[in-house]
């Protein structure tokens, strides 16, 4: 997917650097050649981002800020708090990168909290669709056309077309680096990202009407209407186990490192099982005994995440198998929940009255809502409309709100200080917290 000058894994930089004649090899001497101490002072002012900058530029700068603790040191200073002598030995050993995710973390959780947004819209399919997936910065959008489309998050340039076979629909997908996992009617769909098309081989009467799709190396897991789970094996192309989960259709998936499933139903339970031992691990019952739509775990809290069909989303504590909270957070359906990898502070909420909402994972509480404004400037010749985003205050009545400002939403995946959302419409939405 990059561009023909990345094709062969050089950067431009690089071929320019070859035809200029060792350019780049005197770039590096003099680089190598400024005195250790002064590096030292000039890093000691510059701010996090800037210091992962200056990481990266050769191995000299890198092992300057990594062994002088210059990291370190900004990171307590930022936070207000020094560590205790004694836990200096083991802070010093954490890699950059941790640092540099902790810094990442924060402004995320804060922007999300209480920064100003803007919503890039554009028209991304011919008619309405109501999935999307974020990851790697890389947008996918698809389920209602017959055609999955890869965006740039931010260029929002098309990387890919992926077109679905015509007799039968997409109805559930997950992406990664190299390729996109598909349920299209009974059957999985792989799609290189490359452009190769390949479909499992029909089994008939393997594979009721799936409804759901998560994939996790190698294995992908349906949630089909009988209530049962079918985890496939994408080397063998097999199904592997069939999972009695629920007695009635299941409705969503998510999926953990830790070889978990958890599965909701139609019914308004969710089942854990083990996805290597078919074991049932748990069962787990929220109050309001209403469809669940819509469920996500995460690993870093160990907290499960529910939305249902009434407008309640609900959170489970796996370390005590109990519920943390209830809430009801909208009075209509809740389609979609999320929350980016690492942060267990911000989980973000989109359903059938159009708002997006932000709650704190740990109360349930209500952090912050928004929906779209008029626009700041109309469509670019790249297609892209800018709107302001609105914050709400506790007291706002959404019925009062034109639908035009506030579409249902249908799926969202958050990333780093922004949101994607689908919306059963031909337009795909970003956006974008400051």
């Amino acid at each position: 997917m990059t561009g023909p000058s990345l094709a062969d894994g050089r950067s431009p930089a690089g071929k320019k650097r070859r035809s200029g004649g060792g350019g780049g090899g005197e770039r590096t001497a003099s680089i190598n050649s400024l005195d250790h101490d002064i590096l030292c002072m000039v890093f000691s002012l510059l701010g996090p981002f800037d210091l992962a900058h200056c990481s990266s530029v050769c191995k000299f700068w890198n092992d300057i800020v990594s062994k002088s603790k210059l990291l370190q040191d900004l990171y307590y200073r930022r936070r207000g708090s020094y560590a205790h002598s004694s836990d200096m030995p083991a802070l010093s050993q954490k890699p950059l990168r941790y640092y540099m995710r902790e810094w990442a973390i924060q402004r995320h959780q804060s922007s999300l909290r209480e920064g100003d947004v803007q919503v890039d819209q554009w028209k991304g399919h011919s008619i309405g669709v109501n999935q999307c997936r974020m990851k790697m910065g890389l947008i996918l959008t698809g389920v209602g056309d017959k055609v999955m489309h890869l965006w740039s998050a931010e260029s929002f340039k098309c990387l890919g077309e992926y077109a679905i076979p015509h007799a039968v629909s997409l109805i559930d997908y997950e992406f990664d680096e190299s390729k996109i996992v598909g349920l299209i009617g009974t059957r999985i769909g792989i799609w290189r990202r490359g452009g190769q098309r390949s479909i499992f081989p029909s089994r008939e009467g393997t594979f009721p009407k799936g409804l759901c799709l998560r994939y996790l190396d190698p294995e992908a897991v349906v949630g089909c209407e009988d209530g049962t789970v079918r985890v496939f094996d994408m080397y063998s192309r097999k199904c592997s186990r069939i999972i009695r989960m629920h007695s009635a259709p299941v409705t969503c998936l998510s999926l953990s490192s830790e070889q978990l499933i958890f599965s909701g139903s139609s019914l308004g339970s969710i089942t854990i099982s083990g996805l290597s031992s078919d074991e049932r691990v748990a069962t787990l019952r929220p109050h309001d005994r209403i469809g669940i739509k819509t469920l996500c775990f995460n690993p870093g809290s160990n907290l499960v995440f529910a939305g249902c069909a009434s407008g309640y989303a609900s959170c489970w504590d796996l370390r005590k198998m109990g519920v943390l909270w209830e809430r009801r957070v909208s009075p209509n359906v809740l389609y979609s929940l999320g929350h980016m990898q690492y942060d267990t502070s911000t989980l973000v909420v989109g359903g059938i009255d159009g708002v997006l909402r932000v709650l704190d994972q740990s109360t349930g509480e209500l952090v912050s809502s928004y929906i779209m404004d008029q626009p700041v400037s109309s469509a670019s010749s790249g297609g892209v409309e800018k709107r302001k985003g609105r914050r709400l205050s506790e007291d706002a009545q959404i019925d009062s709100i034109p639908r035009a400002a506030r579409p249902q939403i249908t799926c969202l995946a958050v990333g780093m200080k922004k949101v994607v959302t689908a919306h059963n419409e031909k337009q795909i939405r970003l956006w974008k917290f400051h």
